[in-house]
Parts: structure tokens; sequence; C-alpha cells
């Protein structure tokens, strides 16, 4: 199955909007973070991880001529993720703040 990720480059003079492949098995329907390093490795970018929900990554090189690169979306034909963030917010906003246990 193949997977496109849509993703924004930020760059200090501005964002430049690029998109991805991936091959993902059968058996699985969205990349993981390892499958994404390897996609971004192999476009040429060193990254590692920043932040897994808004899924951003920042370069692990500091000659790099870019700043960051955030995930936007991850469309593989049947049902595509895109991040909501007011929906994030209305959620966590409704979401009880203090876990205690039944």
């Amino acid at each position: 199955m193949e997977c496109i990720v849509h993703f924004d480059v930020h760059h200090k003079d501005g964002i430049k909007p690029l998109r991805g492949l991936i091959f993902l098995q059968e058996d699985r329907k969205i990349p993981t973070e390892r499958d994404l390093l390897q996609m971004f490795e192999d476009m040429g970018y060193k990254l590692k991880m920043d932040d897994r929900d808004k899924m951003i990554f920042v370069p692990t090189e500091s000659s790099s001529d870019y700043d960051w690169i955030r995930v936007r979306e991850l469309d593989t034909g049947e049902k595509t993720y895109k991040e909501d963030s007011e929906l994030r917010s209305l959620l966590s906003n409704l979401m009880p703040q203090d876990f205690r246990p039944i």
C-alpha cells in the first residue's frame, strides 16, 4: 500500500509545501515514525521527531537551511489523516484535567 505524505518545510524566508511517498506493508494503514524518518532521509533531510502530536521534525545538523518540517497530511487512498487543530483544542478543553480512577 502507498502513503503520500504532504509536508511543509519551514525555511527562514518562507514555507515550501512538498510531498513524499512511503510504501507500507499490507497489514499497516499508516506509516510509523521510523517510516517517516527514513522517507525524509532518502530525500536528503536528516531529522529527529520534535513534537509527536503536531508531527513536527527538526534537523539534526546545525548547518541545515531549514528550521523544521511539519507533516500536514497522510494520504493512503482510503482514509486521510489531517490534523484538525480546532477539534484538538475543543477536545482538550472538554477532557478532565484530573484523571482519577472510578
